[in-house]
């Protein structure tokens, strides 16, 4: 009997969930579910490396590169087959921190300590500076 799936952590849900080309569609739309939606935010986006990833959404390393690898294999067919991409569906559960996630605007402000207000990152920045979690915030 396999293991269990493991729920993903998200952080941030998507601006929009639809995007595709301006002079008409072809065939069928690419699917896309949110956690690999996330694993494109985390890597592509705010620059996180896959063991940052993985920890950021409560799932191993190996997890982390199987979810980018399809992710990026989807955002590959819809651009160059010019097909609608479609953000919906997959096995998540919604950061409980969602609403005041520094996650949404990290690549702007260059946060470099945190990623999100789930709290996975400040625990290996309390690990390594001994400093109190919201001494780390407050210098945000």
């Amino acid at each position: 009997m396999p293991r269990p799936k493991k729920c993903r952590r998200v952080c941030a849900m998507p601006r929009c969930s639809s995007f595709g080309p301006l002079e008409g569609e072809r065939s069928e739309p690419v699917g896309m579910v949110l956690e690999e939606y996330e694993a494109i935010r985390l890597i592509d986006l705010l620059g996180c490396t896959q063991e940052e990833c993985a920890g950021q959404m409560g799932v191993a390393r190996s997890t982390v590169q199987q979810v980018y690898d399809r992710a990026r294999r989807k955002l590959a067919l819809a651009l160059v087959e010019g097909r609608r991409l479609v953000i919906s569906g997959g096995d998540y559960m919604l950061c409980p921190q969602a609403e005041d996630c520094a996650g949404r605007d990290c690549a702007r402000r260059d946060c470099a300590r945190r990623r999100c207000g789930c709290g996975s990152c400040t625990q290996r920045e309390r690990k390594t500076t001994g400093g109190n979690v919201d001494e780390d915030r407050s210098n945000l």
